[in-house]
């Protein structure tokens, strides 16, 4: 599974993690060195998910790995003081026929 909303330019990615859009909307992985400069790229989830305790591979994942478990946690926080209020039931009920 791909990181979704994460394009790192391709160069900032080490060979064989970087996941290229075709342009039929398949990826494929990208190990050609050194990339464009201007290509962008998709990393896997896992070396960007916060509960996986992985090494310093680049800054700017580390970074993204520290905002993702920022953002899931205030979503974890948030469901908890406020869980969904069922719908009252109607006035009247509808004819069954």
């Amino acid at each position: 599974m791909l990181e979704p909303d994460l394009r790192p330019l391709a160069h900032e990615v080490p060979a064989g993690h970087r996941w290229i859009e075709l342009s039929d909307g398949r990826v494929t992985v990208y190990g050609v060195c050194p990339p464009d400069p201007f290509q962008r790229c998709r990393i896997e989830h896992r070396l960007a998910c916060p509960n996986r305790s992985l090494p310093d591979l680049w800054p700017w994942l580390t970074d993204r790995r520290s905002e993702n478990a920022r953002r899931g946690g205030n979503a974890r926080r948030t469901e908890r003081r406020h869980p969904p209020e069922p719908e009252p039931p109607p006035e009247e009920w509808p004819s069954a026929g």
